[in-house]
């Protein structure tokens, strides 16, 4: 899973910010930690993970649970 640009993360679901959150590899760039900072603040903004989503997305990724 490659990191989204901060433009992708301004427009993503709650979903999708959960993914990425949960699957993404620790940031190895100036770039992409400033990409997972603000997943963060955007997640915290919608409320963060539920049970309800936790479980949907669960703790494999795979090419189905992605987008």
């Amino acid at each position: 899973m490659n990191y989204p640009t901060i433009q992708q993360v301004e427009q993503a679901d709650r979903e999708q910010l959960c993914r990425w959150y949960r699957f993404l590899l620790s940031p190895s760039s100036d770039e992409q930690f400033h990409a997972m900072e603000a997943i963060c603040d955007r997640l915290r903004a919608l409320g963060g993970f539920t049970p309800e989503l936790s479980k949907k997305i669960g703790w494999k990724e795979s090419y189905e649970n992605s987008r």
